[in-house]
Order: C-alpha cells, then sequence, then structure tokens
C-alpha cells in the first residue's frame, strides 16, 4: 500500500516541473497520484531567484516572462561589441515568483496532486517503493510511502572531480532616472572588467525597460568574493565600464554555481532519482541549468506516461560532458584566456549555432567546426591529459546559488567556500540555475 504513486522532494523548478509534467498526461495516459513535498518558510525556502534561458518563441512559459529579447551581445576587453541575433530563438528572462505561482495553480486544480509542507530529513527505500520521512513545522513527523520518489533537494557534497570551478555573482536591479537600457538587446558577457589573475569575469545586463535593468558582476574562479567587493565591482562597473546616470538599487541577488566534470548519479536507490542540479542538469561549462530541468522533467513524464520506468535520462550528451571537461580543465590550468576563448567564439560562430551548442544541441559536424575558433593546441593537451587525471573528492559546497543562473541558472545564502556544506534537506533544486 502506498500513500502516493509519486513523490516529488522539493517544489522548486525541477520538482514543481515534473510534477506538472506527470499530471498533464496526452490522450490515452493516466495521471499518477503525485505529492509535492516543499519546505515551510524558513533557511530552506530561498527568495526569488531569475532563470534564463533560449528557445523559441511561444514557449509554454512565455506568458509570465520578467522579460526576452532578439538581440545579444558581447563586449571583448578591447571594448568592441559583438551583436548578434539567434532567430529563431529568444533569450527569455523567468523569475521563480511567478514559475511556482503559475504550475501551483496549475497543480491546484489537478484532483491527483497535492502539496506537503515538511522537511525532508530522510528518503529510505521499501521493497517495492520508497519512504519520504520529514517534520512539519509543527514539529509534526511525516512518513510517506511512494512507488517512486524524485528528490530534487541539493546534494550534501559534490562528487568526485577532476576540475572544479565556480561561477559566483552578485547582480543589482537598478533603475534609472534617463533611459539607459535597449530593452531589445541583453549583453550576455562584458568583458571589459578587471580580469582577475585565475579564471576570468564579466559583467551581464538583462534590460527589464528603457529605465530598469538586472545588472550583475560575475566571476568563474576558485572561490567567491565577499560582499563588499562584489559592491565594489559593481560600482567600478557602472561608473567605469559602462556609465549609467542617477539610478537607485531596487533590489539585489547573489550566489554560487558549481562548474564542475563530476558524475552525477541519477539514481539514489530503487525506485528513487536525482532530478535538476542535484541529477546533473547543470551544464558545467557555462551554468545554465533550466533548460535542462525541462527536458529533462519531459523525458521522465513521457516513460511513465508509456508505462515505463520513468529514470531521469542525462541531461546532457557524453560528447557535451567531455567537451565541458576540456574546457574547464583548459580554463583552470591557464592554458586558456577564458575573456578571449569565448569572445573568439561569438565572434567567429553564428549565434544561433552557438546557443544551440551551448546547449547541445549540435550536430558531431558543427561542434567540429565550432572547435577550430578555439586555441586547437591547448584543447588537444588538455584532451590528451584527461584519461590520466584522478577524480578527487571536492571540499566545496555542493550548490549554493540564491540567484541568476546564466551563461552559466537559486538556493540558499552563500557560505564561505571551504565550510561545511549545508544539511541534506529539502530546498530549491536546480533552481535549479539560465539557465
Amino acid at each position: 500500500m502506498y500513500d502516493t504513486e509519486v513523490a516529488v522532494v522539493g517544489g522548486g523548478a525541477a520538482g514543481l516541473s515534473l510534477a506538472h509534467r506527470l499530471c498533464a498526461p496526452p490522450p490515452g495516459a493516466r495521471c499518477p497520484q503525485v505529492t509535492v513535498v516543499d519546505a515551510p518558510p524558513g533557511p530552506l525556502r530561498p527568495p526569488e531567484r531569475t532563470w534564463c534561458y533560449w528557445e523559441r518563441p511561444d514557449g509554454e512559459y512565455d506568458g509570465v516572462l520578467a522579460a526576452s529579447w532578439d538581440r545579444l551581445r558581447v563586449h571583448g576587453t578591447d571594448g568592441a561589441p559583438l551583436t548578434g541575433r539567434p532567430a529563431p530563438l529568444r533569450y527569455k528572462m523567468l523569475r521563480s515568483g511567478a514559475f511556482e505561482e503559475l504550475v501551483g495553480d496549475r497543480l491546484a486544480a489537478t484532483p491527483s496532486a497535492r502539496r506537503v509542507t515538511a522537511v525532508v530529513d530522510d528518503v529510505r527505500t521499501l521493497p517495492g517503493g520508497a519512504e519520504v520521512r520529514g517534520t512539519t513545522a509543527e514539529g509534526a513527523p511525516v512518513r510517506l510511502r511512494a512507488r517512486w520518489v524524485f528528490d530534487s533537494r541539493p546534494l550534501p557534497a559534490l562528487p568526485p572531480a577532476r576540475t572544479t570551478l565556480l561561477q559566483h555573482f552578485h547582480g543589482w536591479f537598478v533603475r534609472t532616472e534617463r533611459p539607459e537600457f535597449d530593452p531589445a538587446t541583453a549583453d550576455l558577457m562584458d568583458f571589459r572588467t578587471p580580469q582577475p589573475d585565475h579564471g576570468l569575469s564579466f559583467g551581464y545586463v538583462l534590460p527589464l525597460g528603457p529605465h530598469e535593468a538586472l545588472v550583475e558582476y560575475t566571476e568563474f574562479s576558485a572561490a567567491p568574493l565577499d560582499e563588499a567587493a562584489y559592491h565594489r565591482a559593481l560600482r567600478h562597473y557602472l561608473t567605469e565600464v559602462r556609465p549609467l546616470g542617477p539610478y537607485r538599487i531596487t533590489a539585489s541577488e547573489q550566489g554560487v554555481i558549481p562548474m564542475t566534470d563530476a558524475r552525477f548519479p541519477r539514481g539514489a536507490g530503487p525506485g528513487v532519482f536525482r532530478i535538476g542540479a542535484a541529477g546533473g542538469a547543470t551544464r558545467p561549462s557555462t551554468g545554465y541549468t533550466f533548460a535542462a530541468v525541462q527536458r529533462q522533467t519531459r523525458a521522465i513524464a513521457a516513460a511513465f506516461h508509456r508505462g515505463r520506468a520513468p529514470a531521469p535520462p542525462p541531461p546532457h550528451s557524453a560528447r557535451s560532458r567531455l567537451m565541458d571537461a576540456v574546457l574547464l580543465r583548459a580554463l583552470d590550468r591557464g592554458r586558456i584566456d577564458g575573456a578571449d576563448f569565448f569572445t573568439g567564439l561569438f565572434r567567429g560562430v553564428p549565434m544561433e549555432r552557438l546557443l544551440r551548442f551551448l546547449d547541445g544541441g549540435t550536430r558531431l559536424r558543427e561542434d567540429l567546426s565550432i572547435g577550430l575558433h578555439t586555441p586547437v593546441l591547448p584543447m588537444l593537451r588538455t584532451v590528451a591529459e584527461l584519461p590520466g587525471l584522478r577524480r578527487r573528492p571536492s571540499v566545496r559546497p555542493a550548490r549554493t546559488e540564491s540567484g541568476t543562473p546564466k551563461t552559466a541558472p537559486a538556493v540558499a545564502p552563500t557560505p564561505a567556500p571551504d565550510t561545511a556544506p549545508a544539511p541534506h534537506r529539502n530546498g530549491p533544486s536546480d533552481d535549479d540555475p539560465p539557465g
């Protein structure tokens, strides 16, 4: 006997997307009983986050987007702008609150779906299923037996890896007195920022209108900065690199996204699976997660509706993971200049093809042609080196994002890089990422 057929642990992007897709079967398929177990208000509930991704117009969430853009721009370290149209794709920005309200309303209207508020402490395998154990905000125990459990909680620690960098960022939502922004153009990477000794840095500007934008300072490096350093970097960007007139800060966000070639196991026991960032949905070389979460949850639901075991498929192809491992290693070892690397890609590859490449949607022939726009010898040296490298345990937290998933897709306050990881309880998922 089961209390529910499917239990989804975590009400972030991955958990809610999966629950919604399971409860929206195609004609002739059945809708299972689905229970979403979400954390109560408090430290395990993340603040408002921003997810960015690219897809064609008329997407599933277009009605609640914060903004979208049909032109993208990159500035090299020399200041030269590279602007392109990724048509037929658009770059889209979705705020987590709007997404959660939309999907929550859909689930509330589905008789076979329900939501339980509790802190999940453990998921135990049972014969033919599993049991989710937790505690409500009032201290009452919760035990939920299910045939299938999909767990989107952040991992307590990253799996062993050959290379792990951190994408860390701090952003301000700003409002200006004068019209300073082009609402049709998003700045993906502005490398006119001072470059660190290790890794790279860039500005990131997403206009919400002529007077409003999200402006972020981002680094790919070994450790996050303190808050004062992020503020200095943002003030420098908005006064020296991209000067604005008078402006005020209306909100802020920051986070840390691990960029790692670790192998994320998707199975956590018979009938128990990890999804979202915990299941490897974050693209290692960019940090984008949201689009991969949609692919992953769509595939799980499709398998279930066909009567097959709903095991999550790999979020990214083996070829994509290999290319990401090469890039991370070459960047970490200083064999390539990160700013020049990404600028060269945007300069030499058509925008639409490059975005498909970053999302793992290109063919082998396209991948090889794109590779010719990278530093070939350092990359080949790294390819030859990888098989002999050991995967080592990481001391960095598994996931501590609390803002925008970018080139990289929010979760809890950012700890110091070498502190112990947060308890393995249910919070956001991929969030669970631009990702």
